[in-house]
């Protein structure tokens, strides 16, 4: 805490003696808590090694952040935005509305989110089925849908253990939803047959249609208490974890290999969560870590582009440097995102 102070402290100072004629010399970098902890150990590294000012991290959330970077071009506007998912048509969109035309993606790396409870606990092995007879709104019964009436784990699959179910998932605007809604909810929904039971109850007007609503009453979630949204960072989780030990959370790779002594991880599909597993694609539940950066600053703001190739270095996100250290898979085409910074080469469209 106290070197983050330090750190707002100097950059307040270099504001207060700035020229007019000077832009905002401090590289602003906002959005996903999950690449947060990533970020600041490259931003504090970067500030010890290299002649200028640390930069500023913020979280916020993935959703948050893009909107941020799309605010506008100049140096009252973000320059990075961090994202646990990949960036939206949406806001591709909006950028383009406010003037921000070329954005570079930057691939980081891989986590996986996992599944975990109080190290005191049951133990969890977890299906994609099972996340979602437990926390659907609506799941299939004797080949009907029907008002999900769980109340326990072992109601949903006899292997669990006979508790409440209560869990603890990231609210929607987290980028860690979207990988937990596809990987865990819409595979459970298509698994246990509520998929095929909501496409042949649709009202769409065409096969699209139908499968467009389909897919989104997959991702409806309870509304009785067993599931509750988190809108906070993992912290938050792992407090309600705290206060209700016989709960379940969904919490990044990292941040867990990082609270092993009051945490323990279940098991999805019978594989644990690891960075080997990860690396090998075996965990089901894994997905690209980015961060998304405003190619009109370069060249404006100091130190952009040297942030840039510093943070996708092989001393900083490669197998053997301090980001994998913390629990980055590092990216096995990471000398082609290298490559890419060095070009400074804009994203394409979306495909």
């Amino acid at each position: 805490m106290s070197a983050m102070k330090l750190t707002v402290s100097a950059i307040a100072m270099v504001a207060a003696s700035a020229t007019g004629a000077l832009a905002r010399d401090n590289i602003q970098i906002a959005g996903s808590s999950t690449v947060l902890p990533y970020a600041t150990i490259v931003a504090e590294a970067f500030g010890e090694n290299f002649d200028f000012p640390t930069p500023v991290v913020e979280g916020g959330g993935s959703g948050a952040g893009r909107k941020k970077l799309c605010e506008g071009v100049g140096e009252n506007t973000i320059d990075i935005a961090n994202s646990s998912s990949r960036i939206k048509q949406s806001d591709i969109d909006l950028c383009a509305q406010n003037g921000v035309n070329e954005i570079m993606e930057v691939r980081i790396g891989y986590d996986g989110i996992v599944f975990a409870s109080d190290i005191g606990g049951a133990d969890f092995a977890l299906t994609p089925a099972d996340v979602y007879g437990a926390l659907a709104a609506n799941v299939a019964k004797d080949g009907a849908l029907a008002a999900n009436g769980a109340k326990q784990w072992a109601d949903v699959n006899a292997a669990l253990p006979a508790q409440d179910i209560l869990a603890f998932i990231p609210g929607t605007k987290h980028g860690t939803r979207e990988v937990f809604d596809v990987k865990l909810l819409e595979e459970g929904c298509k698994t246990t047959g509520a998929y095929d039971l909501f496409l042949a109850a649709s009202t769409g007007a065409d096969d699209d249609a139908k499968k467009k609503e389909a897919g989104e009453k997959c991702l409806e979630v309870r509304t009785d208490g067993a599931s509750v949204d988190i809108d906070g960072d993992y912290t938050e989780t792992l407090a309600r974890i705290a206060a209700n030990k016989a709960a379940v959370g969904v919490f990044g790779l990292s941040f867990y290999q990082n609270n092993t002594d009051k945490l323990k991880v279940a098991t999805i599909d019978g594989i644990v969560p690891s960075v080997e597993t990860i690396s090998k694609g075996e965990y089901p539940v894994s997905r690209p870590l980015y961060f998304y950066v405003k190619k009109a600053h370069l060249g404006v703001i100091p130190g952009l582009k040297e942030y840039l190739e510093f943070f996708v270095s092989d001393d900083m996100a490669g197998p053997e440097g301090p980001l994998a250290a913390y629990g980055l898979v590092s990216d096995p085409d990471l000398a082609a995102t290298q490559e890419m910074v060095a070009a400074e080469t804009p994203m394409g469209p979306l495909q």
